[in-house]
């Protein structure tokens, strides 16, 4: 009901100078100590069994995807609103600043959002301190990728440097090779690409479990535009190189069903419901690729819990939620897992 009175405001203020101010709410909130009972009193006195995924237990199979944190400055306000996890990053080794602005554009009429941000952030050595200060204990991951400016042959380097600086911090690393606003970046899902990069991350991994005595998971997050063949070329060198889990999917660069509009007209992601029932179909083709020992994190097109119900029953083990917040707002989190919880409310 609160976002709903305010919603108006925030979609007459630019996209990326509206998801700046809710952040900063949030956390004026969260200060105050009434972040949960304000945006959350649909998820209070949920009880149920946690999920265990990756050998992590979740609270609860929603989670929040990467993006809307990119340098882990709002984990604690995020963590009030009930989510089971959240992912921040995509984070670089070096600050960038991202693509030109705007860069981010809402296609309210298809409850989407189109967005080029390239990656921009802080660089990992801020997230990295802000992970540290964070007070939340919960299943946290932090995605990587690399830096615009580094060519695919080193794109290794980058992100074993990420991943050896949150490590200490984070329940499970994911490198993300789908974004379509880094050039090339999505060429390192091909699999001489894929291969060289998992070989990089699973060998520091198993350097970084000797120094700190844990082992912290592994995961890819894959585009949704990949035919047949190239996902299962993907579960391939994914479960030969003792890879945890998928993240599917990133957005699209698809038109499909939005062509129409005119925003659809600017580069970048698709996502929100438009890309609902594409990202489910990649979920269902990797589950029955992948071993069951590999998990799968279903995000793209969630706005109720019949949406999350339906990633589940594709094989997901685990669902994220990012553009549905927009347009939704934040009790969207505890009503998906109130409805998860109670099948019989499931809607």
């Amino acid at each position: 009901m609160l976002y709903r009175a305010v919603r108006p405001l925030l979609f007459a203020l630019d996209p990326e100078t509206a998801h700046g101010f809710s952040l900063k709410s949030l956390d004026f909130l969260h200060h105050l100590g009434v972040a949960s009972q304000l945006l959350r009193p649909v998820a209070r006195s949920i009880s149920q069994p946690t999920v265990r995924v990756m050998g992590l237990d979740f609270p609860n199979p929603v989670g929040l995807a990467a993006g809307l944190d990119k340098n882990g400055e709002h984990i604690d306000g995020l963590a009030a609103l009930g989510f089971g996890f959240l992912e921040v990053g995509a984070v670089t080794p070096r600050p960038q600043a991202g693509n030109p602005k705007p860069r981010l554009f809402r296609i309210p009429e298809a409850e989407a959002l189109i967005n080029r941000l390239g990656f921009n952030n802080r660089g990992v050595d801020v997230l990295a301190e802000n992970l540290r200060r964070s007070r939340y204990r919960g299943v946290l991951g932090v995605n990587v990728g690399r830096n615009f400016d580094t060519p695919n042959e080193r794109a290794a380097d980058d992100y074993v440097a990420c991943l050896r600086h949150v490590y200490p911090y984070a329940s499970f690393v994911t490198a993300n090779v789908s974004s379509p606003n880094t050039k090339d970046l999505r060429s390192l899902q091909q699999p001489g690409g894929l291969d060289a990069l998992l070989v990089a991350l699973t060998a520091e991994r198993d350097a970084l479990v000797k120094r700190y005595g844990n082992r912290v998971p592994l995961a890819i997050k894959i585009a949704p535009d990949i035919d047949d063949a190239g996902i299962e070329a993907i579960a391939d060198r994914v479960a030969d190189r003792g890879i945890d889990a998928v993240i599917a999917t990133n957005t699209t660069v698809s038109r499909e069903g939005v062509g129409h509009l005119p925003a659809s007209r600017e580069q970048g992601g698709l996502s929100g419901a438009p890309l609902k029932a594409l990202a489910t179909a990649v979920v269902a083709k990797l589950r029955r690729a992948l071993p069951a020992s590999v998990a799968i994190v279903g995000v793209g097109g969630i706005a109720s819990a019949a949406d999350a119900r339906e990633k589940l029953d594709a094989g997901a083990n685990l669902v994220q939620l990012y553009t549905a917040l927009v347009y939704r707002g934040p009790s969207l989190v505890g009503e998906i897992v109130r409805g998860l919880a109670s099948p019989g409310r499931v809607r």
